[in-house]
């Protein structure tokens, strides 16, 4: 439902004044009827629906706009689990290897959805005991934006195979896909703004040796040698080490740990794909340097992998840091999807490391990342995905595809408008050694900015690229802001209605650490280096 639709619901309800003899709680149930009818927005099951938020409200006290996004909230935490329950049926059915990996990354990524939600609703207490802290805002956005694109990825997983059990998976998520939509949609309407200005802050030029959600602790780690360095556990392929292989340190690291877990990865070749799953929380990985310190793999879509299934590196446990290390998929352009790191951790963070690869490099899956001082090798949508992402003073290069294929840097796939996410290029390199394009759009709401980077010769004059002839031209948000260099001239720029040439610092600034992130929030705790605002 549109907000225009939601307003004219409140505009055409019957005055206060005008019913005799009103209680208070009359009133009360009056104000918040049209949030629980849009809570069951599009819902196939609505009576359902409505009496599921009903019987929520009751435990919640007084029905209040806040009361009703907490049931609605309960109410796609509970259709999340059922979910996971169906999937559960599928295990072990007679599918192909494709589809029985789809299957498993389904059941991963429904309770990825159950973690942001229940994560959800333990923050909207919050906001409901009166506490309107902006980080607790932006936690919300960014969960809720994870939580909804979740269940997209599982679709995605199906791709190449037989569609009959495709679209039955797609009948069983449906309603949690819509649920969760609608109370994204909502908190957005009640709580936020897109383009407010930002919260006790009028410059637009605030610098920072490291932004906020860093620690002064994990500051130090990332100023200090390995040598200096206090570390929980070493790595070393020379057995000069408590483990040989990353994957051993990090099944042997703490569960839900809060405190920093320290990896040092000595120099050498690793040939290992590495899955660190949601528990394995506040793990930092140290190496020697890029191209010293090597995790290397091949996983890749021609075999029989789904997308999320071929990173070399995945990483999903909250506060996630990466120092000094590269990532690679070395499959050839030939064999399409091979991620050389994926990410899904929240108030992640990596600096000077390097992600090599072909086609799909770079999976910014989900949740708020930021990479600093980092290199980014591939050809097709080799930055890709539905994260909140800030990338700093980061070298993008480009190789060569395959015959008639057209190089694309960026994939971003915001699929709701209300969701969070997009990628935010700032004060980088573009270093094209083939006709590069900056993006195009996977989704409908694609977004992506480029601000203050260079742009080698080789950027085409168009700049972006169509997906599909007119597909999201309307709804994506593109946007350069004070590039330059050879590729940069705006001159010959698509006219899309989607295309921004951005203009004012107040615009550009809601794409900086600050505010696109939070980062002012998390940052300064990891360590890593970054300008909140914009370069002056």
């Amino acid at each position: 439902m549109a907000f225009a639709n939601f307003l004219l619901i409140l505009l055409m309800l019957p005055s206060f004044e005008a019913i005799p003899d009103v209680t208070p709680s009359t009133k009360q149930n009056l104000t918040t009827q049209p949030l629980i009818i849009q809570a069951c927005t599009d819902v196939d099951n609505h009576d359902l629906c409505l009496s599921n938020i009903q019987a929520e409200l009751q435990s919640l006290g007084p029905q209040t706009p806040s009361s009703v996004l907490h049931a609605a909230l309960r109410a796609s935490l509970n259709e999340a689990r059922q979910a996971i329950e169906t999937m559960t049926k599928f295990t072990g059915l007679s599918v192909s290897y494709r589809e029985q990996i789809a299957i498993e990354d389904c059941k991963e990524l429904l309770d990825f959805s159950v973690s942001e939600l229940a994560w959800s609703l333990a923050e909207m207490k919050k906001i409901r005991d009166g506490d309107r802290n902006a980080e607790y805002e932006g936690n919300l956005k960014a969960w809720l934006s994870a939580a909804l694109s979740n269940q997209d990825t599982c679709l995605e997983g199906f791709e190449g195979t037989d569609h009959h059990l495709e679209s039955f998976i797609r009948g069983s998520l449906k309603q949690v896909t819509q649920l969760i939509g609608n109370v994204l949609a909502m908190y957005t309407q009640l709580h936020s703004l897109p383009f407010r200005p930002p919260r006790n802050s009028t410059s637009t030029n605030t610098s920072s040796e490291f932004p906020e959600w860093i620690t002064d602790g994990d500051q130090e780690l990332l100023r200090t040698n390995p040598s200096g360095m206090h570390v929980d556990a070493v790595v070393s392929l020379d057995r000069n080490g408590h483990y040989r292989t990353i994957t051993d340190a990090i099944n042997a690291a703490p569960s839900y740990s809060n405190r920093r877990y320290i990896i040092y990865v000595k120099k050498g070749v690793y040939k290992e794909n590495i899955d660190m799953k949601k528990k394995k929380t506040n793990i930092m990985l140290v190496g020697d340097g890029i191209g010293q310190t090597v995790v290397t793999g091949n996983r890749n879509f021609m075999q029989g992998w789904t997308t999320f299934r071929t990173a070399t590196v995945a990483v999903s446990g909250k506060g996630f840091i990466a120092r000094d290390m590269t990532f690679r998929n070395t499959a050839e352009p030939q064999n399409h999807q091979a991620v050389a790191l994926r990410v899904d951790s929240d108030q992640s963070a990596f600096y000077r490391c390097s992600m090599e690869g072909h086609q799909d490099t770079l999976y910014i899956h989900s949740l708020r990342q930021f990479y600093r001082e980092c290199h980014i090798y591939g050809t097709i949508d080799f930055i890709f995905g539905n994260g909140a992402a800030v990338l700093q003073n980061c070298k993008i290069f480009t190789r060569v595809p395959l015959p008639l294929q057209k190089v694309t840097i960026t994939a971003q796939g915001r699929k709701n408008p209300n969701q969070s996410t997009g990628f935010s290029i700032q004060n980088s390199y573009i270093l094209a050694t083939q006709p590069t394009y900056l993006g195009r759009p996977w989704k409908q709401y694609s977004r992506t900015v480029f601000m203050n980077t260079y742009m080698g010769a080789l950027v085409q004059p168009r700049g972006w690229l169509e997906w599909y002839g007119d597909f999201a031209l309307n709804t994506l948000w593109y946007g350069e802001y004070r590039n330059y260099g050879p590729g940069a001239s705006l001159s010959g720029r698509v006219k899309w209605p989607g295309y921004h040439i951005i203009r004012d610092a107040s615009t550009a600034n809601f794409f900086t650490v600050g505010r696109f992130i939070d980062g002012r929030s998390w940052l300064p705790a990891t360590g890593v280096k970054f300008t909140d605002g914009l370069s002056k």
